[in-house]
């Protein structure tokens, strides 16, 4: 398990959902906006529609709900009718004493696999928390609506989606939407002061970095006799890399970013290994257990990542970067000379929920009409780096930055449907393939 501060930060935001006192603001009327603005709500209301009704879903909604603006949720969209049953309940529970802010009605409820076309064309600002395989076209319906974005962390699970993605960036920076996407770290204030920091030659130049994301297991769903191939691997989507990426891109994916982020780049190539140590069971899909991977910048510069998911083993989530004149511990917020005296540790009084801050300034921009977000290039390029690392590890090679992108790659079923395949079927043992290094080619 993560030590107890790692514990509290990264599960932010499902314990904010607990944490009446963390409910920020009234129901603070903004001022009439035209459509100039950006939204176009009767009595300045931004209306919010929420994509995907998981824990991190109703997470993030509450957060929008909680910022000091005035926002009210007015549809859901979920594939699972009792997903998001839940999260309603979830969030009418967490909004005690502000329930109106809570503005789903019944037919603004929406189920199934179309559901997010429905609840967007509801919304001022959508919230997408899907599985992020769905996140590409999701992203897209709603830029092509006009919508404001903040969608979590993946924003791709293949080389194909990422494309979308960036393509789709460029289609929201014309429109003037403002994109978040939550890598919170970017909205943590001892990360931006470190990289401030890293940026006007606190540690010399960067020689080295070192990320890490190590904890014990997480959650699985037992299959039921009911489910379709398809709703089991929904239902359990952390397994499947078509929908979850592998968990060094699901989780990975925020020590990846702040490399990339202090390093004031991205890498231009990956090479690794990986595999399944101890967990083996059918219950696990097709993910490995251990990823670690060295990923190279064009100065030389190298990058080392390691991600795994194993019990009763040394637990960190940090990140260091080694420069000429000293190094950064992330983690514990401080900057180091090379004989370990501090020479920076950042101190806050009145600490930010990272979590929060990321919707408190999303929405505030919406609220005065302006243009200010543009995350989801940085997204698509954390993502992909994180995707780079996982092809490596799967295959053994050398991943290059540019041909993956441009390879084509997709993951994704030819159709989205509970009786319809997904791309990968278990054996006659309930088993599914997973990846051999050595074997798996995905260049010549």
């Amino acid at each position: 398990m993560q030590n107890e501060k790692d514990q509290k930060f990264h599960e932010g935001r499902r314990d904010f959902m607990k944490q009446g006192s963390l409910l920020a603001g009234g129901m603070l009327a903004a001022p009439l906006f035209s459509q100039a603005n950006y939204f176009s709500g009767s009595a300045g209301v931004i209306k919010v529609a929420l994509i995907g009704c998981g824990g991190r879903g109703s997470g993030a909604a509450v957060q929008a709900l909680s910022t000091k603006e005035n926002v009210q949720l007015v549809a859901m969209a979920d594939a699972f009718r009792d997903r998001l049953d839940g999260a309603y309940d979830n969030i009418k529970e967490a909004m005690e004493g502000k329930e109106g802010r809570l503005a789903v009605k019944e037919e603004n409820k929406f189920v199934g696999f179309d559901a997010y076309k429905k609840a967007i064309a509801l919304a001022d600002v959508v919230i997408l928390t899907t599985p992020p395989g769905f996140r590409p076209i999701h992203f897209e319906e709603a830029v092509k609506q006009g919508k404001h974005v903040f969608m979590e962390k993946p924003v791709a699970t293949d080389p194909a989606g990422i494309k979308k993605v960036l393509e789709v960036a460029e289609q929201a920076k014309a429109k003037k939407l403002n994109v978040v996407v939550g890598l919170q770290r970017h909205y943590q204030d001892s990360y931006r002061e470190l990289v401030k920091r890293v940026q006007d030659g606190a540690i010399g130049d960067i020689l080295s970095i070192q990320v890490w994301w190590n904890q014990g297991a997480l959650w699985v769903k037992p299959r039921k006799p009911e489910y379709t191939e398809m709703e089991y691997q929904m239902r359990n989507w952390y397994y499947f890399n078509w929908l979850c990426g592998d968990h060094i891109v699901e989780q990975h994916i925020h020590n990846i970013d702040a490399g990339n982020w202090f390093k004031g780049g991205v890498p231009v190539s990956a090479v690794g290994m990986g595999g399944r140590s101890w967990r083996n069971g059918k219950e696990y899909g097709e993910i490995f257990d251990h990823h670690y991977v060295e990923y190279r910048y064009a100065d030389g510069v190298v990058m080392n990542a390691q991600c795994r998911h194993w019990k009763d083993s040394t637990s960190r989530v940090d990140e260091e970067i080694v420069g000429t004149k000293g190094k950064v511990i992330a983690d514990k917020a401080v900057i180091l000379d090379h004989k370990g005296n501090v020479v920076y540790k950042f101190e806050d009084k009145k600490p930010r929920n990272p979590y929060q801050t990321e919707h408190d300034e999303l929405f505030a921009a919406i609220a005065k009409g302006e243009f200010k977000f543009q995350d989801a290039k940085m997204g698509a390029e954390a993502t992909h780096s994180a995707i780079i690392g996982r092809m490596a590890t799967y295959s053994g090679q050398t991943i290059p930055w540019d041909k993956a992108l441009e390879s084509g790659i997709s993951l994704q079923p030819t159709k989205y449907a509970f009786d319809a395949a997904p791309p990968v079927l278990p054996d006659a043992d309930g088993l599914y393939s997973y990846a051999k290094p050595g074997s798996v080619k995905y260049f010549s």
